[in-house]
């Protein structure tokens, strides 16, 4: 439910010119690889930009937001319960766009290094969105919203099971690891 509740602000946040480029890297016959697809919010977001045959490669470790997920592309998408500790078990061929939405933030710096080299190693792009950055906004403003922040900061920072998370830093490094692998970054 908190998934269905963000999603029109996620939506909102995300970068047009981006997401314009990111249909246009998948090709005229697009195979989508989406990292931790929950219950398809990039599919739906990326899907209105793409051909009614792309096809997707949704991954998750949560069999219902899989099943979720696959709704939205009826007979197009394919579901695989994977543990995102495994990154050589990721379904890469035939893929021409690989897409991680809401994700990396929550993993430590060594898995988006890995993940770069895989991809890079396959010739393939990456669409990544939804990084959260450690600044919030309070209205109206309270005197102890510096600790509320600093106190979430340091929980997007804890492990989530593949070591310390980058949290908020995570979309300067997660840039800084992908050009290092070689990739044009925007």
């Amino acid at each position: 439910e908190w998934l269905s509740l963000r999603e029109p602000a996620d939506r909102a946040a995300r970068d047009a010119t981006l997401l314009a480029r990111a249909a246009q890297v998948a090709g005229p016959e697009p195979v989508v690889l989406d990292l931790g697809c929950g219950t398809g919010s990039t599919l739906r977001t990326l899907g209105g930009h793409l051909p009614d045959t792309a096809r997707w490669h949704l991954v998750d470790n949560d069999p219902a937001l899989l099943e979720r997920a696959a709704t939205e592309a009826p007979g197009r998408a394919t579901v695989h319960a994977l543990d995102l500790r495994d990154l050589d078990a990721l379904p890469l061929e035939g893929v021409t766009l690989v897409t991680a939405s809401a994700l990396l933030d929550l993993m430590p710096t060594e898995w988006i290094a890995a993940l770069a080299a895989r991809l890079a190693g396959a010739g393939l792009p990456f669409y990544a969105a939804l990084s959260y950055d450690g600044i919030m906004r309070w209205e109206p403003e309270l005197p102890r919203d510096v600790d509320i922040t600093s106190a979430f900061n340091d929980h997007q920072r804890g492990d989530k099971g593949l070591g310390p998370a980058l949290g908020p830093d995570a979309a300067t490094m997660a840039a800084r690891i992908f050009r290092d692998a070689g990739f044009d970054v925007h």
